[in-house]
């Protein structure tokens, strides 16, 4: 069997007089996708957060392939290779595409120690290189991402959290809001990720969406662990049962609900849909 990449173990987490997490394990493996699924308030985002760094555990284990590591801030997920992109995307709008993906990490070039500048050239070079690479279609890598669609700009956030070569991507509701076309862009950038051998852990509440590009679902449930499928074996009235604990009304309720969910405006219209 494929060794995790990462794995959780035990992991709990108080919030002053409530427990959010509650001895709930987790893992990635390589070249997979692990939807991590479960109704507001079931932990997710605090096991995401121990993960990546955000928010260290307050008890339990983290191996990264195998050797137990240490998550006390963001720098030490990405030292490792976990690339975290959440739902906020933190794009700046009136910057172009280059200047977002390398933004912070600009590439230079100069003479000597003391005199440098930035390599605008090399940057645009590679990010079309980079974005060719995972099939993402954009007007121009000069493009201001303001004017881009929903989808572009969760690809182009995405691709940012490539640069750094991780080995472990965790996306946090990447189809929020978008249309259908938008959503299929997205899923599909999923799925390349997989295929080129990336643990991926897809945080989502449609479950259309991780019916389409996950191959486990894991669920949690009150800050505990209420259900772990294999997606082909599975089917979503299942699923959700573990999340609600569910009499098929509520089956039904949560199906509707989440759709909502999926499909309300976040922040405002979507941007040139294309």
């Amino acid at each position: 069997m494929v060794a995790a990449t990462l794995e959780a173990v035990g992991i709990s987490k108080r919030y002053e007089a409530v427990r959010a997490l509650d001895d709930a394990h987790f893992a990635a493996y390589p070249g997979s996708v692990v939807a991590l699924v479960g109704d507001n308030g079931a932990g997710k985002s605090t096991l995401v957060k121990a993960i990546s760094g955000a928010a260290p555990a307050g008890e339990g284990v983290i191996l990264f392939e195998g050797q137990p590591v240490s998550m006390r801030q963001p720098a030490d997920a990405t030292s490792l290779g976990i690339a975290t992109v959440f739902q906020d995307l933190a794009l700046c709008d009136n910057l172009d595409v280059v200047a977002n993906l390398y933004l912070g990490r600009a590439r230079t070039r100069g003479i000597g120690r003391l005199i440098g500048w930035r390599d605008e050239t090399a940057m645009e070079i590679h990010a079309n290189e980079l974005l060719t690479s995972l099939a993402v279609s954009i007007p121009s890598v000069r493009t201001p991402v303001g004017s881009l669609s929903g989808g572009q700009r969760q690809s182009v956030a995405i691709a940012r959290a490539l640069l750094a070569s991780p080995k472990l991507v965790i996306l946090d509701e990447p189809t929020a809001a978008l249309g259908v076309s938008q959503t299929r862009q997205v899923l599909d950038l999923v799925t390349r990720l997989k295929d080129n051998g990336l643990a991926v852990v897809l945080i989502s509440h449609n479950l259309g969406d991780v019916f389409s590009v996950a191959d486990r679902i894991e669920v949690l449930r009150l800050g505990k662990n209420n259900g772990s499928f294999i997606t082909k074996e599975t089917t979503p009235a299942d699923v959700v049962a573990a999340i609600t604990g569910a009499t098929d009304d509520k089956i039904a309720q949560y199906l509707a609900s989440a759709e909502r969910k999926h499909n309300a405006p976040a922040g405002g219209p979507e941007r040139n849909p294309q």
